[in-house]
């Protein structure tokens, strides 16, 4: 089977989320299942970009009305991914550090979606299915089943995998002539509350959707920024299959970014080493029970909670804790984690920004893993943590709800019904009472590390779903 994936992120090329992760992930296990798996991202202004080698596959030039952008398709040489990998290169608008965040996204992202299918309807094969994720990908279905130029497309399946249902690409229709030609007679597909809703269109054309867990398949039926209706509607072709984590980079035994390596045979030993380096870089405690934060600081993540919530537990346990913050995002949020800094000097401390290599540290020498998140459509947090035995503690929500199961209910982590600073306070009296409890510490621990969270499971779910949508046409 030849199948592409169309994103925005892949990791380690471009990362904000997990939507990253994902994409750097299951094209290689699917590579690996004997599947010829093709990536296509956008290219930005990256170190990956100065550390390999690129070969130019094609060249082309994109019309978003009058404006007119020349662009490269350049192929990894090496494959060094696992799979190959296509990156698009419009240089007015993707040659930047960021990936996100920009007033001209949307011609941005449109551009990346027409130059994609430009490069695919040029080549001599045709893809077996079309994985798109997210809204920045969303018109490619609308695009392969109507406009004009792409008609050789047309009966190629697509799927669009929804990693977060909140954002969702929305303009008005006075862009519509960004799209390539297209009979006006389908221009009511494109309507979603008065303008044209990139995620809404994809969910409409695409042939299957797939949520990023069965929870958050649930919840998008009922809340969804207004597109509960259209998610009901189509629940006969969605399908949520829960993510899953790269263990080949995940993996304690063999992480090079750790300060020792260890197995489940002597995670007490390998963690305590890692501990011990986290707390001497950032001023703690390694003998407290060390409560840990890594994200994006913003409500869907409930960090809004996390400065009240660390005040009152660091007040309720004096000295007798830590809390730990790697995040950023909303400035109110990182200012008021900074202020907690003096006050509970050797209790707490936050490092704001993301460093991959201190997250893995993080996620070693850590006890507990805080996720308080209001949203969470899978979340690969609790994953990561538990591979490295860290106990996550979760609101139960999407996909949280699937992976962590309370250990008073011989489960793996430590779970709370709502996002509030009274459920992650008691959470934390429940975790520091279970960390002075060895043995039974150790048993969720070792619940955790057991886990099976690896993409071989998750690799072949996407295969039973593509060969469904195959079928059907």
């Amino acid at each position: 089977m030849e199948l592409f994936h169309i994103s925005a992120e892949c990791f380690p090329v471009a990362k904000v989320g997990g939507l990253a992760d994902v994409v750097g992930a299951l094209p290689k296990y699917q590579t690996k299942a004997g599947h010829e798996v093709r990536v296509i991202i956008p290219e930005y202004d990256v170190v990956f970009m100065n550390e390999n080698a690129f070969e130019t596959v094609f060249k082309g030039n994109v019309s978003l009305g009058n404006l007119n952008f020349p662009f490269s398709v350049h192929k990894e040489s090496t494959n060094k991914l696992g799979f190959e990998l296509y990156l698009v290169a419009i240089p007015e608008l993707f040659d930047r550090k960021q990936v996100y965040g920009f007033p001209d996204d949307i011609e941005r992202f449109l551009a990346f979606q027409i130059a994609a299918l430009d490069f695919i309807s040029n080549r001599d094969t045709i893809p077996d299915i079309i994985n798109c994720h997210d809204h920045h990908t969303g018109l490619i279905p609308f695009m392969m089943l109507y406009c004009f130029k792409y008609e050789k497309l047309r009966a190629v399946p697509t799927v669009i995998t929804i990693h977060n249902g909140l954002y969702q690409g929305q303009f008005g229709f006075e862009k519509m002539n960004y799209i390539p030609e297209f009979d006006l007679i389908h221009k009511n597909v494109l309507e979603w509350d008065h303008c044209i809703n990139s995620l809404a269109v994809a969910v409409k054309c695409a042939g299957g959707v797939t949520t990023v867990s069965p929870s958050y398949l649930d919840e998008i039926n009922g809340f969804a920024n207004g597109l509960e209706s259209l998610f009901q509607n189509v629940r006969y072709k969605s399908k949520g299959i829960l993510n899953g984590i790269d263990v080949e980079i995940w993996n304690s035994m063999t992480d090079a970014m750790l300060e020792k390596n260890y197995s489940i045979a002597d995670f007490e030993t390998g963690k305590k080493a890692n501990k011990e380096k986290l707390c001497s870089l950032f001023n703690l405690d390694a003998t407290k029970p060390l409560f840990s934060f890594i994200g994006r600081l913003f409500d869907e993540k409930g960090g809004d909670l996390l400065p009240d919530a660390a005040f009152f537990a660091l007040k309720e346990h004096a000295n007798e804790i830590n809390i730990f913050v790697l995040g950023s995002g909303n400035a109110t949020i990182e200012d008021r984690l900074k202020n907690l800094i003096p006050e509970f000097k050797g209790n707490f401390n936050a490092s704001i920004g993301y460093n991959e290599a201190l997250a893995h540290l993080v996620y070693a020498g850590s006890d507990f893993m805080l996720m308080p998140s209001r949203v969470e459509p899978c979340g690969l947090n609790q994953m990561y943590a538990m591979r490295y035995g860290t106990i996550p503690i979760v609101r139960r929500t999407g996909g949280l709800r699937d992976t962590v199961i309370d250990f008073g209910d011989d489960g793996n982590g430590i779970c709370h019904d709502q996002a509030s600073v009274v459920d992650i306070c008691y959470s934390i009296r429940r975790a520091k009472q279970l960390f002075e409890n060895k043995e039974a510490i150790n048993e969720v621990i070792e619940r955790g590390m057991n886990t099976d969270n690896s993409w071989e499971r998750v690799c072949q779910e996407y295969l039973e779903m593509y060969n469904t949508i195959i079928d059907k046409k």
